[in-house]
């Protein structure tokens, strides 16, 4: 009895070990996956960065320019910055507000309307 309870003792702590190696096994192997799937994600992170650049690069208007440079181009010396305001009753506008305003007419009616005005002045 002694036997059989040394060999069946064995046994187990064999499969216990076998099945502890196999499961940090499959740990490495996944984690080097891991790692290279991470390589291909960042050249292709890479190679999406650069062809960005290189799109804003030619739509710009400095490359345009350069393009086209045998006709009269002018590229803008400052850019101006725009506020939109929202007037109410403005008379340029051609709309005319109604005078009597029911309760539902409020809520779905349009009250205001953009201007832009230049802050460079």
């Amino acid at each position: 009895m002694k036997l059989s309870k040394t060999l069946s003792i064995l046994v187990s702590f064999t499969c216990f070990s076998l099945a502890y190696v196999h499961q940090q096994t499959e740990v490495f192997r996944l984690g080097y996956i891991s790692q290279k799937r991470q390589a291909v994600f960042d050249e292709l992170l890479d190679k999406n960065t650069v062809l960005r650049y290189n799109v804003d690069r030619n739509s710009s208007l400095v490359h345009l320019q350069d393009k086209f440079s045998g006709t009269d181009m002018q590229m803008p010396d400052t850019y101006r910055l725009m506020k939109v305001a929202y007037l109410k009753g403005n008379p340029k506008s051609g709309r005319k507000l109604a005078k009597k305003e029911t309760f539902f007419s409020g809520l779905f009616s349009v009250k205001r309307e953009a201007q832009a005005k230049d802050l460079n002045r």
